[in-house]
């Protein structure tokens, strides 16, 4: 059991984490990113299903001001514009594979189509999170 020192803590940091990524469809924005390489508004709109463009620009807009994105306008005809995870952001590498290993290891049946068990290096090519 792991048990935290309350002394020093103004807010449980676990609550904190979910109050910036916990939103709707935030955390889908930074999978995207990060699992798909996507930055661009459109992309991030035909891949996140549900989601309309006055919430996706919300998020960003949020997670903009959070600092885990950047926003990069390009200035071309017509203007491009891109979203980039900042150093911040990809921090949460590492919470997403975690994540994904779990649902991979524990609900592999909801996960699969053969519902067998996979290792994150099985699915992403990179080593497996350290899971406690």
């Amino acid at each position: 059991m792991i048990h935290m020192n309350i002394d020093a803590v103004k807010n449980c940091p676990v609550d904190n984490t979910f109050k910036i990524i916990g939103k709707k469809f935030t955390i889908h924005i930074i999978r995207n990113m990060i699992m798909r390489d996507h930055t661009r508004f459109n992309q991030f709109l035909d891949n996140i299903e549900n989601i309309n463009p006055k919430t996706l620009s919300a998020r960003l807009k949020e997670m903009e001001k959070t600092g885990l994105i950047s926003r990069d306008v390009y200035d071309e005809i017509p203007i491009r514009v891109e979203y980039h995870l900042t150093n911040k952001g990809k921090d949460l590498q590492g919470i997403l594979l975690q994540m994904a290993a779990f649902s991979m290891k524990h609900y592999p049946k909801q996960v699969f189509k053969d519902g067998k068990t996979r290792t994150v290096k099985q699915v992403f090519n990179i080593q497996s999170p350290k899971l406690h």
